[in-house]
């Protein structure tokens, strides 16, 4: 068995590296929700800490990461109950410009959303620009099924977005 080159000595440095990676996959999570985003962020990286003795060099850390931002999302979906809140930003008379990409990230999220969970954990790893084989690998899943997956998941996604 291989021991992590990884200990908690390194934590801050692992914590600088990913913090933002895992914080775009967590807001994919909750329709962009940026405070509830930032809360799963540090239940990962506290998962991260609490186990980073464990890790194994059989991939990467990344992977690893990541791996475990994903099972706390889905986690954190179902045992959260359904969230009826509204999502729209209205226009203000200030600023335009941020109300519009604030109004277009969540019709964004809305749209990832309403995806099955493992479509979901599979494009917002996609859109953060990770390796197809890598993705694979965190989903365990082929390399072939997920470029495949990522084609359809498109698809699905266009169609929303064009209603």
């Amino acid at each position: 068995m291989n021991k992590s080159n990884y200990t908690k000595a390194n934590f801050t440095e692992l914590y600088e590296k990913y913090y933002h990676q895992v914080l775009r996959i967590c807001r994919g999570y909750v329709k962009g929700d940026i405070e509830s985003a930032k809360d799963l962020t540090q239940d990962v990286f506290g998962k991260v800490w609490e186990n980073l003795d464990t890790f194994k060099d059989n991939s990467q850390i990344s992977t690893w990461i990541y791996r475990i931002a994903v099972n706390t999302c889905l986690l954190y979906k179902r045992k959260s109950k359904p969230d009826l809140r509204s999502y729209q930003v209205h226009p203000s008379d200030e600023g335009g410009d941020h109300e519009l990409y604030e109004l277009r990230m969540r019709k964004m999220f809305e749209a990832i959303d309403k995806l099955p969970d493992h479509n979901k954990s599979i494009i917002l790893l996609e859109l953060e620009s990770l390796p197809q084989k890598k993705i694979a690998e965190i989903m365990g899943m082929s390399h072939s099924a997920v470029r495949v997956r990522i084609l359809r998941i498109k698809e699905t996604l266009s169609k929303h977005v064009k209603q």
